[in-house]
């Protein structure tokens, strides 16, 4: 009942009904009251004689009897439509003012929160995005609207906090590697430093940071658009995260960390893009060389959980604050701020794992490991 009653139609009906009937209680009010002063004003113009001999009648209840109609002819000033004339301009001087009133508070009642909305959003089109309409009720479908839109300006709001973050992190990301390029070209130009294998190795590395930069940003840019192309085919993850071990062998020997893969059971195919599935195991080991390396240790394992193939890949390192959990995935995330680009990566990996997990109908997060280190878990759809 309390939510019919919300509906705004219901609410604006209610308050015309209230209005109308409110103001013709007042009409009649009125009316009354000058009914009764105008029969008093011939009630006192009334002989002293025939004033008792109209009492006397009045009290019988003989008012409407032949001789007070006699009366009634003979002693009232002016005639009935006269009188009626006056009645109306009388209620109409009153009671237009009260309905003009009742009805402007039933239509600002009705539409302030539409006025709220449309102060908000010219304040939004002209780039403020930390203004909010407000209602003066929670409920019904102004309500509705009313924290609508307000939940479009967060999102609106949040995804501007982030351009900027992200436009900010991009041109810092890029000036460090192009001032080094620039510093050392100009120096092996004036003959500082020796052009040597050695050097162009150096210069060579900074070059594929920035493509590695650019790709990465590419795949997101792209992702967030919707037009990045996923070839789907029948994947056996088994198959997959072998190759992709065998790949990362010497580099995990290099470090000085022992990869596990544990199989629980059989695990059934699943249908998601190779590459991209390549990809997001690429970025998560890296991730683990880049973080973890000083627990010695990667763990993957793969398991089927009802209609989902869930794969898990864990380190013994230092591990993650819980309360930083939701952070890891944000873009240009480092949550050790000594970190550099040498030691930290870019920040990107992780959201582009999250991206491509989601764009393949999976889910990903986070927990702390058996180890103490970091475990992500990836639930993906069985073919």
């Amino acid at each position: 009942m309390a939510r019919f009653l919300d509906r705004i139609w219901i609410r604006f009906g209610l308050g015309i009904a209230a209005t109308v009937l409110v103001t013709m209680g007042v009409m009649a009010l009125t009316s009354f009251v000058y009914g009764k002063i105008e029969f008093e004003r011939f009630h006192a113009s009334l002989p002293e004689t025939v004033r008792v001999e109209f009492d006397l009648l009045n009290a019988r209840d003989l008012d409407d009897s032949p001789r007070a109609i006699e009366i009634y002819k003979q002693y009232w000033q002016g005639n009935d439509w006269d009188t009626d004339i006056y009645a109306v301009i009388i209620d109409l001087l009153v009671c237009l003012p009260f309905g003009l009133v009742a009805g402007l508070w039933t239509s600002r009642m009705v539409t302030q929160p539409v006025q709220s909305i449309a102060e908000a959003a010219h304040r939004v089109a002209l780039g403020d995005f930390s203004v909010r309409a407000h209602a003066r009720v929670s409920g019904g479908e102004m309500g509705s609207l009313v924290n609508d839109f307000n939940h479009m300006t967060d999102a609106l709001e949040t995804l501007e906090r982030e351009r900027k973050s992200t436009m900010a992190a991009i041109s810092h990301e890029l000036r460090t590697p192009l001032a080094v390029l620039q510093a050392r070209l100009h120096a092996i130009c004036d003959g500082v430093i020796p052009a040597e294998p050695k050097e162009f190795s150096r210069l060579l590395e900074q070059v594929r940071h920035l493509t590695r930069l650019v790709e990465d940003l590419h795949t997101l840019s792209v992702a967030d658009a919707g037009r990045l192309s996923l070839h789907r085919k029948e994947l056996d993850l088994v198959v997959l995260t072998k190759d992709v071990l065998d790949k990362y062998a010497s580099r995990l020997i290099a470090h000085g960390m022992q990869a596990e893969l544990t199989l629980h059971g059989d695990i059934p195919h699943i249908h998601a893009d190779q590459d991209r599935m390549h990809q997001m195991l690429n970025n998560l080991i890296e991730n683990a060389l880049q973080y973890a390396q000083s627990g010695g240790w990667l763990g993957i394992e793969l398991q089927q959980e009802n209609d989902y193939v869930v794969l898990s890949v864990s380190d013994a390192g230092e591990g993650l604050p819980e309360d930083s959990h939701g952070e890891v995935f944000k873009r240009f995330q480092r949550l050790d701020p000594s970190r550099n680009r040498a030691t930290g990566g870019s920040g990107l990996g992780l959201s582009i794992v999250r991206t491509l997990v989601e764009l393949q109908g999976g889910h990903i997060a986070i927990d702390k490991a058996e180890r103490g280190g970091a475990r992500f878990i990836i639930k993906l759809p069985i073919l």
